[in-house]
């Protein structure tokens, strides 16, 4: 209880630390050093701005199926795997992403944006394999006055033939958030000896060039 009434207390604006910090401190993404990482989309919605912000908590994946920006990264970056047999390890590990918004939504349409995080997850390299745990939750701000007792509240809310831009601002940041905690991180020996190597940012730009994908 002390942790959540010195977060509460200490909250405040601006950027969010990023890589080896907090709950990202032991995690590890596609057998990279891997932490906490976040990122947001701006959209307008019938003359309205709404904001989606994603913050992930990455601890999943081995290293093959890696993609950035589409890029096949895995399939280059080979050197200092965790796994030595990843065959035998598989998709394990349990990312835990949270999406926040300001959109005034509906509980059930919350549920469906939490499942649009997935899509940004696979977009990575991630299959969700059996021994994954993963976790996805969403959240508004809107309506947040409480309702008088004994009284009928109403609720504003938008409509579902408008949710497709929502849908997608969660697939890009949630993609976005992820490539932000793996490139945050920073290499990181554990108990035991056990050492974590970060992403290399020099091979990885060579590659995003390489493959037409990296511009200033």
């Amino acid at each position: 209880p002390e942790h959540v009434t010195l977060a509460l207390a200490t909250a405040r604006g601006g950027p969010v630390e990023e890589g080896n910090v907090g709950g990202g401190t032991g995690m590890i993404c596609h057998e990279f050093k891997c932490g906490i990482g976040t990122a947001s989309r701006r959209l307008t919605v019938d003359k309205d701005d709404y904001a989606v912000g994603v913050l992930v908590q990455a601890n999943y994946g081995v290293r093959d199926p890696l993609r950035i920006a589409g890029v096949p990264v895995g399939q280059y970056l080979r050197k200092d795997r965790i796994y030595t047999d990843p065959k035998l390890i598989g998709d394990t590990g349990s990312i835990i992403i949270v999406v926040a918004t300001d959109a005034p939504l509906l509980p059930h349409q919350l549920k469906r944006v939490a499942k649009r995080a997935g899509m940004g997850l696979a977009r990575m390299g991630s299959y969700a394999g059996n021994g994954s745990g993963d976790i996805f939750i969403a959240f508004s701000t809107a309506n947040a006055e409480p309702f008088a007792e004994g009284r009928i509240g109403h609720a504003s809310f938008i409509g579902n033939d408008d949710l497709d831009g929502l849908f997608e601002a969660t697939v890009q940041a949630t993609e976005e958030a992820i490539v932000n905690a793996m490139v945050a991180a920073r290499d990181m020996q554990g108990e035991g000896g056990h050492y974590a190597k970060a992403i290399s940012h020099r091979e990885l730009v060579r590659l995003l060039k390489r493959f037409g994908r990296y511009r200033k």
